[in-house]
Protein backbone atom coordinates (compact mmCIF):
# COMPACT_ATOMS: atom_id res chain seq x y z
CA UNK A 1 0.00 0.00 0.00
CA UNK A 2 1.43 3.37 -0.68
CA UNK A 3 1.41 5.46 2.43
CA UNK A 4 2.74 7.47 4.84
CA UNK A 5 4.37 4.55 6.36
CA UNK A 6 6.55 4.32 3.21
CA UNK A 7 9.21 7.09 3.68
CA UNK A 8 11.92 5.21 2.12
CA UNK A 9 14.19 7.78 0.20
CA UNK A 10 11.78 10.95 1.29
CA UNK A 11 12.96 14.21 2.22
CA UNK A 12 11.30 16.72 3.97
CA UNK A 13 10.50 15.19 7.28
CA UNK A 14 13.44 16.10 9.55
CA UNK A 15 16.66 14.33 10.72
CA UNK A 16 16.64 10.83 12.42
CA UNK A 17 17.18 11.07 15.48
CA UNK A 18 20.10 8.83 16.52
CA UNK A 19 20.83 9.45 19.99
CA UNK A 20 19.99 6.42 21.54
CA UNK A 21 20.90 4.70 24.73
CA UNK A 22 20.29 1.33 23.37
CA UNK A 23 17.65 0.54 25.89
CA UNK A 24 14.59 -1.10 24.58
CA UNK A 25 12.09 0.33 26.06
CA UNK A 26 11.59 4.06 27.38
CA UNK A 27 8.67 3.62 29.36
CA UNK A 28 7.04 0.75 31.36
CA UNK A 29 4.07 0.77 28.67
CA UNK A 30 6.16 0.08 25.93
CA UNK A 31 7.90 -3.22 28.18
CA UNK A 32 4.02 -4.08 28.42
CA UNK A 33 2.86 -3.37 24.98
CA UNK A 34 5.98 -5.57 23.55
CA UNK A 35 4.79 -8.44 25.46
CA UNK A 36 1.30 -8.30 24.47
CA UNK A 37 2.47 -8.33 21.03
CA UNK A 38 4.64 -11.41 21.76
CA UNK A 39 2.04 -13.36 23.21
CA UNK A 40 -1.27 -12.75 21.36
CA UNK A 41 -1.75 -15.39 18.64
CA UNK A 42 -4.88 -16.23 16.34
CA UNK A 43 -5.63 -17.56 13.49
CA UNK A 44 -5.73 -14.83 10.56
CA UNK A 45 -3.67 -12.12 12.78
CA UNK A 46 -0.78 -12.75 10.16
CA UNK A 47 2.45 -10.18 10.25
CA UNK A 48 1.39 -9.21 6.85
CA UNK A 49 -1.81 -8.76 7.71
CA UNK A 50 -0.95 -7.02 10.99
CA UNK A 51 1.29 -4.66 9.10
CA UNK A 52 -1.80 -3.73 6.15
CA UNK A 53 -3.62 -2.94 9.55
CA UNK A 54 -0.76 -0.87 10.75
CA UNK A 55 -0.76 1.05 7.41
CA UNK A 56 -3.98 2.07 7.26
CA UNK A 57 -2.83 4.80 10.02
CA UNK A 58 -4.33 8.39 9.35
CA UNK A 59 -1.30 10.52 8.21
CA UNK A 60 -1.52 12.82 11.30
CA UNK A 61 -1.82 9.82 13.43
CA UNK A 62 1.24 7.58 12.11
CA UNK A 63 3.91 10.58 12.49
CA UNK A 64 2.45 12.12 15.62
CA UNK A 65 2.55 8.35 17.62
CA UNK A 66 5.88 6.59 19.52
CA UNK A 67 6.72 3.44 17.63
CA UNK A 68 5.05 1.67 20.28
CA UNK A 69 1.81 3.59 20.36
CA UNK A 70 1.19 2.74 16.88
CA UNK A 71 1.55 -1.02 17.72
CA UNK A 72 -1.09 -0.85 20.38
CA UNK A 73 -3.05 1.04 18.24
CA UNK A 74 -3.02 -1.91 15.09
CA UNK A 75 -2.87 -4.45 17.86
CA UNK A 76 -5.83 -3.56 19.41
CA UNK A 77 -7.46 -3.31 15.83
CA UNK A 78 -6.52 -6.05 14.98
CA UNK A 79 -7.79 -8.03 18.34
CA UNK A 80 -11.56 -6.30 17.99
CA UNK A 81 -11.16 -6.83 14.32
CA UNK A 82 -10.49 -10.69 15.43
CA UNK A 83 -13.71 -11.02 18.27
CA UNK A 84 -10.82 -10.88 20.80
CA UNK A 85 -11.91 -7.83 22.55
CA UNK A 86 -14.10 -5.08 22.34
CA UNK A 87 -13.98 -1.18 22.08
CA UNK A 88 -15.44 -0.77 25.07
CA UNK A 89 -13.26 -3.00 27.19
CA UNK A 90 -10.24 -0.78 25.31
CA UNK A 91 -11.77 2.41 26.77
CA UNK A 92 -12.35 0.76 30.24
CA UNK A 93 -9.12 -1.17 30.38
CA UNK A 94 -10.17 -4.11 31.44
CA UNK A 95 -12.38 -7.02 29.75
CA UNK A 96 -16.24 -6.46 30.79
CA UNK A 97 -17.08 -10.60 30.66
CA UNK A 98 -17.67 -13.06 32.79
CA UNK A 99 -14.61 -14.80 33.79
CA UNK A 100 -13.83 -18.39 32.78
CA UNK A 101 -15.41 -21.38 35.29
CA UNK A 102 -11.73 -22.22 35.13
CA UNK A 103 -10.26 -19.33 37.35
CA UNK A 104 -8.56 -16.62 36.84
CA UNK A 105 -5.91 -15.37 34.28
CA UNK A 106 -2.87 -17.67 33.51
CA UNK A 107 0.29 -16.55 35.62
CA UNK A 108 2.13 -13.49 34.42
CA UNK A 109 5.47 -14.84 32.14
CA UNK A 110 8.75 -13.68 32.18
CA UNK A 111 10.67 -12.07 29.75
CA UNK A 112 12.66 -15.29 28.99
CA UNK A 113 9.62 -17.37 28.90
CA UNK A 114 7.64 -15.15 26.44
CA UNK A 115 11.17 -15.46 24.55
CA UNK A 116 11.00 -19.50 24.77
CA UNK A 117 6.91 -19.66 23.83
CA UNK A 118 8.09 -17.22 20.80
CA UNK A 119 10.82 -19.34 19.84
CA UNK A 120 8.48 -22.68 20.44
CA UNK A 121 6.07 -21.69 18.34
CA UNK A 122 8.24 -19.92 15.65
CA UNK A 123 6.42 -19.81 12.15
CA UNK A 124 8.56 -20.85 9.24
CA UNK A 125 7.53 -18.48 6.36
CA UNK A 126 9.66 -20.54 3.94
CA UNK A 127 8.77 -23.71 1.68
CA UNK A 128 9.76 -26.05 -1.22
CA UNK A 129 7.94 -25.26 -4.28
CA UNK A 130 7.85 -27.50 -7.65
CA UNK A 131 8.27 -23.87 -9.71
CA UNK A 132 11.49 -22.88 -10.64
CA UNK A 133 13.03 -18.99 -10.14
CA UNK A 134 12.51 -17.21 -13.32
CA UNK A 135 15.75 -15.11 -12.59
CA UNK A 136 19.60 -15.87 -11.76
CA UNK A 137 22.27 -14.77 -9.94
CA UNK A 138 24.12 -12.08 -11.85
CA UNK A 139 20.88 -11.39 -14.28
CA UNK A 140 19.74 -7.73 -14.39
CA UNK A 141 16.36 -7.37 -13.81
CA UNK A 142 13.69 -4.11 -13.87
CA UNK A 143 10.79 -3.57 -11.02
CA UNK A 144 7.27 -3.47 -11.91
CA UNK A 145 6.77 0.53 -11.93
CA UNK A 146 3.13 0.59 -10.44
CA UNK A 147 1.88 -0.62 -7.09
CA UNK A 148 -1.61 -1.44 -6.47
CA UNK A 149 -3.91 -1.64 -3.57
CA UNK A 150 -3.08 -3.69 0.12
CA UNK A 151 -0.23 -4.56 1.61
CA UNK A 152 3.24 -4.65 -0.48
CA UNK A 153 7.00 -4.85 0.11
CA UNK A 154 8.15 -3.43 -2.81
CA UNK A 155 9.15 0.45 -1.68
CA UNK A 156 8.05 3.42 -3.52
CA UNK A 157 11.77 4.30 -4.28
CA UNK A 158 12.96 1.25 -5.81
CA UNK A 159 9.59 1.02 -8.47
CA UNK A 160 10.63 0.65 -12.20
CA UNK A 161 14.39 0.78 -10.83
CA UNK A 162 17.20 -1.58 -12.83
CA UNK A 163 18.96 -3.84 -10.50
CA UNK A 164 20.68 -7.01 -10.89
CA UNK A 165 20.13 -10.38 -8.81
CA UNK A 166 22.50 -10.61 -6.14
CA UNK A 167 20.85 -13.96 -4.43
CA UNK A 168 18.57 -16.33 -4.53
CA UNK A 169 16.60 -17.06 -0.61
CA UNK A 170 14.36 -19.91 -1.64
CA UNK A 171 10.40 -19.14 -1.83
CA UNK A 172 8.82 -17.67 0.77
CA UNK A 173 5.50 -16.60 1.86
CA UNK A 174 4.04 -13.84 -0.69
CA UNK A 175 3.29 -10.84 1.74
CA UNK A 176 0.99 -8.99 -0.29
CA UNK A 177 -1.35 -11.88 -0.64
CA UNK A 178 -0.56 -12.95 2.87
CA UNK A 179 -2.20 -10.17 4.62
CA UNK A 180 -5.77 -11.19 2.42
CA UNK A 181 -5.44 -14.58 3.99
CA UNK A 182 -3.99 -16.36 0.74
CA UNK A 183 -0.64 -18.53 2.17
CA UNK A 184 1.39 -18.81 -1.30
CA UNK A 185 4.88 -19.05 -2.07
CA UNK A 186 7.00 -17.65 -4.08
CA UNK A 187 10.99 -17.46 -5.41
CA UNK A 188 12.49 -14.27 -3.11
CA UNK A 189 15.47 -12.63 -4.34
CA UNK A 190 17.99 -10.13 -3.09
CA UNK A 191 18.39 -7.21 -5.97
CA UNK A 192 21.33 -4.64 -5.91
CA UNK A 193 20.62 -1.53 -7.25
CA UNK A 194 23.52 1.35 -7.80
CA UNK A 195 22.33 4.40 -5.37
CA UNK A 196 22.09 6.57 -8.94
CA UNK A 197 19.48 4.34 -9.66
CA UNK A 198 17.48 4.69 -7.16
CA UNK A 199 18.29 8.71 -6.60
CA UNK A 200 19.16 11.09 -9.18
CA UNK A 201 21.38 13.01 -7.35
CA UNK A 202 23.76 10.21 -5.92
CA UNK A 203 25.13 10.19 -9.55
CA UNK A 204 28.74 9.57 -8.18
CA UNK A 205 27.88 8.35 -5.53
CA UNK A 206 29.12 3.92 -4.98
CA UNK A 207 26.82 3.02 -2.90
CA UNK A 208 24.83 -0.05 -3.32
CA UNK A 209 21.26 -0.81 -2.14
CA UNK A 210 20.07 -4.24 -1.55
CA UNK A 211 16.46 -5.21 -1.29
CA UNK A 212 14.89 -8.46 -1.22
CA UNK A 213 12.40 -8.32 -3.38
CA UNK A 214 9.67 -11.34 -4.25
CA UNK A 215 9.34 -12.62 -7.69
CA UNK A 216 6.13 -10.65 -8.76
CA UNK A 217 7.75 -7.69 -8.24
CA UNK A 218 10.29 -8.45 -11.03
CA UNK A 219 10.13 -8.37 -14.71
CA UNK A 220 13.02 -8.42 -17.50
CA UNK A 221 14.18 -4.93 -18.82
CA UNK A 222 13.56 -4.47 -21.88
CA UNK A 223 15.69 -3.25 -24.83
Amino acid sequence: MDGIHDLGGKQGYGPIDIDDDGTPFHHEWEGREWGIAQCARTPGITIDWWRHCRELILPIDYLGRPYFDSWAQTDFSTYIEAGWMSLDEVDAGKSLADPPASGGPPPAMTLQQVLEEDRAHAHRYDAEIEALPDYSVGQQIRTVKLGHVGHTRLPQYARGRLGTIHAYHGAHVFPDLSAKGEETYQPLYSVMFEAAELWPEAQYSKDKVYLDLWESYLMEPRA
